[in-house]
């Protein structure tokens, strides 16, 4: 998986044999508590499962699956819940806890900051950022993760790393960089053709004006990020941290003396790396490739 959702271990981020983690499980959690709310709701309203789900535009079996937190809803759906159902914001009350509980328990804070953030730079090392990914290439990541995901899972993780690429389209925009280690993007999750999508999409986003894209070239005789993956945020109020992350054990520094040293690391790193207009035209000649 990478930096932003990688895992092994029993701690936050655990996950059973199954390939589920606790909080994904039915019977527990935020889903557990939006589900029992919701079937109360419709049956307030003297609704069955399928005339409800006619009237949101929802099969019977996806109101079921939401109804038993066994499925995460989507926010248009919960939009249309709540005015179907007259819960006067009942629902909608729970909206941001829902769409939090897309996330693995482990990044579910830095979820939330990324949101928040006017800056973010990410040094990757092992896949393609999340916020850079095709939604073909998320999706061979996380088929790949073991312990093995269930079909559901693995859609509701893709949906979800879809939904926070939304911070390309936010105002004012953020600024953000990626450094991505050269091979990166020369290892073909999903086949080549999926590579190649992922390829194409790295340029796109390339281009844009607050995003600046790097390589760290893997014959670069000096290195200094040769200790692992991380993200530098930074909050409107001027807050700075470091997210750090590895095997699903997740740590969010806040420590003046820590952010400092992760910053100094990150500029060097880049000062190391290809600049942004070399970075593209190596992307450019790897699509040449294929």
């Amino acid at each position: 998986m990478t930096q932003d959702e990688m895992g092994a271990g029993m701690g936050p981020g655990a996950v059973s044999e199954s390939g589920k983690r606790p909080e994904d499980e039915p019977g527990s959690g935020v889903m557990t508590a939006f589900g029992r709310q919701l079937k109360l709701l419709r049956m307030r309203a003297g609704l069955d499962r399928v005339e409800f789900g006619k009237r949101v535009g929802y099969a019977a079996q996806s109101v079921a699956s939401f109804e038993q937190g066994r499925r995460i809803p989507q926010p248009a759906f919960i939009d249309k819940a709540d005015a179907v159902l007259e819960a006067g914001g009942l629902l909608l009350a729970l909206k941001e806890e829902v769409a939090r509980a897309q996330y693995p328990a482990f990044f579910r804070d830095m979820a939330r900051l990324e949101a928040e953030a006017v800056t973010l730079h990410v040094y990757a090392t092992l896949a393609v950022p999340g916020l850079l990914q095709t939604k073909d290439y998320a999706r061979a990541v996380f088929t790949m993760r073991r312990p093995l995901l269930d079909e559901e899972t693995i859609e509701q993780r893709v949906e979800a790393r879809m939904a926070r690429q939304s911070i390309f389209a936010r105002r004012p925009m953020p600024t953000l960089s990626f450094v991505i280690e050269e091979s990166v993007l020369r290892r073909p999750i999903g086949g080549w053709a999926v590579l190649q999508g992922q390829l194409e999409q790295i340029i796109l986003h390339g281009q844009r004006r607050n995003v600046e894209v790097q390589l760290m070239p893997t014959d670069r005789m000096e290195h200094c990020g040769l200790a692992g993956p991380f993200t530098l945020i930074e909050k409107h109020d001027g807050r700075r941290m470091a997210y750090v992350e590895v095997q699903r054990d997740s740590r969010l520094h806040t420590d003046w003396a820590v952010v400092r040293d992760v910053e100094e690391q990150y500029g060097i790193i880049r000062a190391q790396a290809m600049t942004p207009r070399e970075s593209l035209d190596v992307v450019e000649g790897l699509l040449g490739e294929k």
